[in-house]
């Protein structure tokens, strides 16, 4: 595959835009959004029929993608300087495509969600809203997290707030205190993870992450901190949640004392999170149906 077809524009077809907006939509992490609507969901459930419901789909189907276009293109338009010394965006990523076409489809992504307000009870909008301002204020000005050390880890808890929704939303009340925080730093640790491969690329173009603050090795370990926390969170809801959680600060911990490439091992980790995932909602399934 050459590096045009990996980094496709939407300057051609129909189909070449659609590509584009695809790859624009980071497909790897898709269920980095959706995921915590499933877990959520299936955590909250009291019967197989909550796992349907319109209010599940709706949400789910909304995170799957069109959150992610919005998400990732608000990004690319604020980074789109930035971006053009990372080399992430040569063959893995697209480079932002500034066309009015693209820019209405990522406005619009965001605007399709306001119609979650319409499927969602009330306490279920503080976290909606919760999400939506970091979505924007995590990449726009004129908070852009991304580019202040510690908040742009801690800003990344907007990827677990569409679960808190979700949970929120089919069981009528929030989600244990100590399970928000626990997913909460775990959100801080896979933000902070994913930023090391962007140490040099943002520190050429002066921007200042908590990655580019501590550096690599430091980096590591703050990393290991906050998992190891998302995993002694979790163990006071159940020490079963705790125990999968483990594995995380133990898979950074053995990346730092390895030879393996930071920017290949920062792949590894959708499957990661997919089979932590996939656990956790099995459990919660089986609890529906024997417990």
């Amino acid at each position: 595959m050459t590096e045009t077809e990996m980094a496709p524009t939407s300057n051609g077809t129909v189909r070449d835009r659609l590509v584009y907006l695809l790859v624009l939509s980071r497909p790897r992490f898709w269920l980095y959004l959706a995921g915590p609507v499933i877990v959520g969901v299936a955590a909250a459930a009291t019967s197989l029929s909550d796992l349907y419901s319109l209010e599940a789909v709706a949400l789910f189907a909304y995170f799957l993608v069109p959150a992610n276009v919005f998400l990732y293109g608000v990004n690319d338009v604020f980074d789109r300087d930035v971006d053009e010394a990372n080399p992430k965006k040569d063959d893995r990523e697209a480079r932002w495509q500034g066309d009015p076409v693209n820019l209405a489809v990522v406005v619009g992504s965001g605007v399709l969600g306001l119609g979650l307000f319409a499927f969602t009870p009330p306490i279920a909008w503080p976290w909606l809203v919760a999400h939506f301002v970091l979505a924007i204020e995590y990449s726009a000005p004129p908070f852009r997290f991304k580019t202040t050390p510690i908040l742009d880890s801690v800003s990344n808890g907007l990827y677990i707030l569409p679960g808190v929704a979700a949970y929120a939303t089919i069981a009528g009340v929030n989600p244990p205190a100590l399970a928000v925080v626990g997913a909460w730093l775990w959100t801080m640790g896979m933000h902070t993870f994913s930023a090391i491969p962007d140490i040099e690329p943002d520190r050429d173009a002066g921007i200042q992450t908590t990655a580019t603050f501590l550096g690599e090795r430091r980096t590591y370990w703050y990393c290991a901190l906050t998992w190891a926390g998302a995993a002694l969170s979790f163990a006071t809801v159940d020490i079963r949640l705790g125990a999968l959680l483990a594995a995380y600060p133990l898979v950074v911990l053995g990346i730092a004392r390895s030879n393996v490439d930071v920017s290949n091992a920062y792949w590894w980790y959708p499957a990661l999170n997919t089979v932590v995932g996939m656990l956790i909602t099995l459990g919660a399934l089986w609890s529906i149906v024997y417990g």
